[in-house]
């Protein structure tokens, strides 16, 4: 089981700007919703200090009652280390100023401002050619919902945004927030966050040896691909309902989790009305932010070669790799609103496995929301 995840998991890098995908080596991951595999302590320490639900009942992981509890110091890769094949290895100005970014990631308190980053020319030119490539595309390839909430960020290509403003407008939308981490996140964090209705999100810059390509979600790939959807109400609905489900999960509904949010927040696509010439005709939209934030991957999911098939939390998803750099498949979405009661139906079902003592203390935390 162990390498099978690893293989599906870490296979395969992902372009996540401009250019096609290449293929990193396999240490690699491009997104946080990276599986650990051994999640279990087995330290008597460790063991000691994990959350008892009630009258007892030790879990191996801990269930968070606030946002406060969510633990972002849980990296599972990248960070401020960076492995053999990443465009920044060996580059020591790069690797410092990566250790800048976590540094000031991990000092961030829940509740406070995000600090302001400096960004240096080199990261300021990177951020603006990506940008030119890829907001011609948005009106042809993204979704309604994107396009409605791209301006309320005023994105521009000769600013790199900060977290802080972005988190200011998603609080004054839809009462979301963001809260920086230092990288790859570990999914059982990234997605406990999102019950609590926040997004994790990274601050460094991709290497400037390539724009075009990150192996590693960053800045770009959160501000473009990310935030705009975060201020769409329905949308929000249903990243809501997979961060619920995962309080109190075991390892292997974590892992369904997932796979549900790579196949929606990451590649999701939605089927659109669209009006030409008062003709009404079906098309294929981008949600996901691995979708718009790759010139890549918005060209391979309208092409020819695109899979659709329709979206069900209930049935068994494919592995999360690629072929030649990009997706197999992409699930359909008929609307927000309707993926959205999806989720609720599968956390509902997941709630009624939960151990009673578990599904006691879920329950407690939701009314306390």
């Amino acid at each position: 089981m162990a390498s099978a995840w690893a293989a599906q998991a870490f296979g395969q890098g992902h372009t996540v700007g401009i250019n096609k995908a290449k293929t990193v080596k396999p240490t690699l991951a491009r997104l946080r919703l990276v599986p650990r595999i051994q999640c279990v302590a087995t330290d008597p320490k460790k063991e000691a200090n994990k959350r008892t639900a009630q009258q007892g009942t030790v879990l191996p992981f801990k269930i968070p009652r606030s946002l406060q509890e969510v633990d972002n110091g849980q990296i599972l890769g990248f960070g401020a280390e960076l492995a053999q094949g990443h465009p920044g290895f060996g580059d020591p100005l790069y690797t410092s100023r990566r250790v800048q970014m976590s540094n000031l990631a991990k000092s961030h308190k829940v509740g406070q401002p995000i600090a302001t980053v400096e960004y240096t020319e080199e990261e300021k030119r990177v951020w603006s050619i990506v940008m030119k490539e890829l907001e011609p595309l948005y009106h042809r390839h993204a979704c309604s919902a994107f396009l409605c909430t791209f301006p309320l960020f005023k994105f521009s290509p000769n600013a790199v945004p900060q977290l802080q403003d972005l988190n200011e407008t998603l609080q004054r939308t839809t009462g979301w927030q963001i809260r920086p981490t230092a990288g790859l996140l570990h999914p059982r964090d990234f997605l406990a966050g999102l019950a609590f209705q926040c997004f994790h999100s990274t601050q460094y810059m991709r290497h400037h040896s390539n724009p075009s390509y990150t192996p590693e979600p960053d800045i770009i790939h959160e501000a473009l691909g990310h935030v705009p959807m975060l201020a769409d109400p329905d949308f929000c609905d249903l990243v809501h309902h997979i961060g619920i489900a995962s309080l109190g999960a075991d390892d292997k509904t974590i892992w369904k989790l997932t796979k549900i949010y790579w196949y929606t927040v990451e590649f999701g696509v939605i089927r659109e009305k669209v009006s030409n010439n008062n003709i009404d005709r079906d098309e294929i939209k981008a949600f996901g932010a691995g979708v718009l934030s790759s010139f890549g991957e918005m060209q391979h999911m309208a092409s020819d070669e695109a899979i659709f098939e329709p979206f069900d939390p209930f049935s068994t998803l494919p592995p999360m790799n690629y072929k030649d750099g990009f997706q197999k498949r992409y699930f359909v979405l008929e609307s927000f609103e309707e993926a959205a009661q999806s989720m609720k139906e599968y956390c509902h079902h997941v709630q009624k496995q939960l151990a009673p003592e578990v599904k006691a203390t879920v329950t407690q935390i939701l009314q306390n929301m």
